[in-house]
C-alpha cells in the first residue's frame, strides 16, 4: 500500500493559522459564538484554532466536544461495540453561532450526525463547518464553510491525519491506498 504525505508539521501549522484567520472573520459576536469539535481529531483542530483566536485576535470563545457514536447511521454494521467517550457542551447552544470542526470531510455522514446531536442540545442560530481536509465524495448535501486543504482522492484511498497531541510522532496528513 502506498503512502503520500500531503501536509507535514509545518504545513499543518500554516494551514491551521490561515484557517484561524478565516474563523476570526466569521466571528461577529464572540460572546454568542462557540467552537465544537467532533471527536477525536476535530477537537484537536478546534483547540488549536481556539488558542490562535485567543492569542492573535483576543477572542475568548468556549469549546465543546461531541462524541457522535450513538448518532451514527451504521452502528448495525459495525463488527464490534463502539468505544464511546463523553460529549461536553458546557454552554447553552440556543441562539449561538457554532463553528463545527472535523479533521476530514468525506461523505458528510459524520457532520450530519453531529448536527443531529447538536439539535438535541438546543437550537443554534447558525452552524458553520470548518474542516482541515475536504477529500470529496459527498453522499449528503453538506459543504464546508472553511477548508484547510482540498484533495482529489479516489474512494479506495484513505486520508489520515496525525496529530502529536493524539499519538506519538509528528503532525502530518497522508493519503494511503491504490
Amino acid at each position: 500500500m502506498s503512502e503520500k504525505e500531503v501536509l507535514d508539521s509545518r504545513g499543518i501549522e500554516k494551514t491551521i493559522a490561515r484557517m484561524a484567520d478565516q474563523v476570526a472573520a466569521l466571528v461577529q459576536d464572540p460572546g454568542q459564538t462557540a467552537l465544537v469539535g467532533i471527536r477525536s481529531y476535530g477537537v484537536t483542530v478546534a483547540r488549536r484554532i481556539q488558542k490562535i483566536l485567543e492569542e492573535k485576535h483576543g477572542y475568548s470563545v468556549p469549546l465543546g466536544i461531541l462524541d457522535i457514536t450513538m448518532y451514527r447511521d451504521d452502528l448495525h454494521r459495525l463488527d464490534q461495540y463502539p468505544v464511546m467517550q463523553p460529549t461536553h457542551l458546557e454552554f447553552d447552544l440556543t441562539g449561538r453561532t457554532l463553528l463545527l470542526f472535523d479533521d476530514v470531510l468525506y461523505t458528510g455522514r459524520t457532520v450530519r450526525c453531529a448536527m443531529d446531536q447538536l439539535m438535541d442540545y438546543g437550537r443554534p442560530k447558525t452552524i458553520r463547518l470548518v474542516v482541515l481536509v475536504d477529500r470529496g465524495h459527498r453522499e449528503l448535501p453538506i459543504q464546508p464553510d472553511i477548508v484547510g486543504l482540498t484533495l482529489q482522492t479516489s474512494a479506495e484511498e484513505k486520508v489520515m491525519v496525525h496529530f502529536s497531541e493524539e499519538e506519538s510522532g509528528e503532525d502530518r496528513v497522508v493519503v494511503t491506498g491504490r
